[in-house]
């Protein structure tokens, strides 16, 4: 079976006692936590975990801005991680999941009972709950607990850095095809983060040109080593001169430049999460010019799809990530997130030591 290791590194049982978590343990504090192993539960599994990414998101954690605190959906301490990847250490019969199998988990697992669910739009279910963010146990620990149905096993070809990413990945992938990306696209990729980046570089396999645009020239260079023709500072980009543009910088600003940089007739697919009201939108042009404007939230059936394009060298991970910190070394890893990466966005945590005997 793909993914899976010798047997011999197999665990037949259960583990039990504790274990190391990451967890924002108040507004601007990280701490390493030791909480119990999860305990079974029928069509569940748990993953030993290898890798965990931090993202924009978890920085809203750690600043007490992110609206799972703010509505109450998660609380403090919490422990964070949404983007992993890990091996499984025990599984019930029921689950069709092996010991030793390399499997990522998908971030979002729905209900499957609702009319969202049963409609083909799993992505909208009320019931939603997110590994990381709320309802779920983040996977920036020793293990996690996972419905069976929300692991993915992962090739050989591709590596656990790699796999950490198909996480962001699958939301460009929902966004290209929401958008219906086309060879005659000309696209602008609004911001250079991880979501970018990804961007940049699916885009450019699909579309006649895509262009970059940013803040941080260091980003933008290396947009261009990754499909972009250009990489381009937000006043220098033409307006009104994209068929296609994907807004993945998450602020205001860019959302009102993505708008501006629209071809009348084109399509805008909103990937960044504003974290405020958009001042200043030019909300007459979306009118008046034809633009289709589409929200995207994730990309929650194209986790094999990713899967595929990594291990066919269609996309690449090892050029976004910046460091691989131990979990020891969790709140250094934070105030890198925080600072900033230079062009590299992406700060992973390494589990694989924690807990070692």
């Amino acid at each position: 079976m793909t993914g899976v290791l010798p047997a011999t590194d197999r665990p037949s049982v259960w583990p039990s006692g504790t274990m190391t978590a990451v967890a924002v343990t108040g507004r601007g504090e990280v701490g390493v936590l030791t909480l119990p192993v999860p305990e079974p539960l029928p069509g569940h599994a748990l993953v030993r975990v290898t890798h965990t990414g931090l993202c924009g998101t978890d920085l809203e954690l750690l600043h007490g801005t992110a609206s799972y605190l703010l509505d109450g959906r998660a609380r403090l301490p919490h422990v964070v991680g949404h983007e992993w990847t890990g091996t499984v250490a025990a599984a019930g019969t029921d689950t069709g999941l092996l010991p030793g199998q390399r499997v990522v988990g998908q971030t979002m697992v729905p209900c499957g009972r609702c009319g969202h669910c049963r409609g083909g739009r799993r992505g909208l279910c009320p019931a939603m709950r997110e590994v990381g963010l709320y309802g779920l146990q983040g996977a920036a620990a020793s293990y996690v607990r996972m419905p069976a149905s929300a692991l993915v096993p992962v090739p050989d070809a591709v590596d656990d850095r790699s796999a950490v990413l198909v996480e962001p990945a699958v939301t460009v992938v929902e966004a290209l095809r929401r958008a219906d990306c086309r060879p005659e696209d000309r696209v602008a990729v609004v911001g250079t983060g991880t979501i970018g980046l990804i961007a940049v570089q699916l885009a450019a396999r699909q579309a006649h040109r895509v262009d970059a645009v940013g803040i941080e020239p260091a980003g933008l260079e290396l947009a261009m080593s990754l499909g972009a023709r250009d990489g381009l500072l937000p006043d220098k980009a033409p307006d009104a001169g994209y068929t296609l543009v994907i807004e993945a910088s998450g602020s205001p600003a860019g959302f009102s430049r993505a708008v501006e940089l629209a071809a009348p007739g084109g399509r805008i697919a909103a990937v960044g999460v504003a974290a405020g009201p958009v001042d200043g939108l030019p909300a007459a042009r979306i009118t008046l010019d034809g633009l289709s404007v589409l929200g995207v939230r994730h990309g929650l059936d194209h986790y094999d799809h990713v899967l595929d394009l990594l291990a066919d060298g269609v996309l690449r991970a090892d050029p976004l990530i910046s460091r691989v910190l131990p979990a020891a070394r969790a709140a250094e890893a934070f105030a890198l997130l925080e600072r900033g990466r230079g062009a590299r966005p992406k700060v992973l945590l390494d589990f694989t030591e924690a807990d070692a005997s």
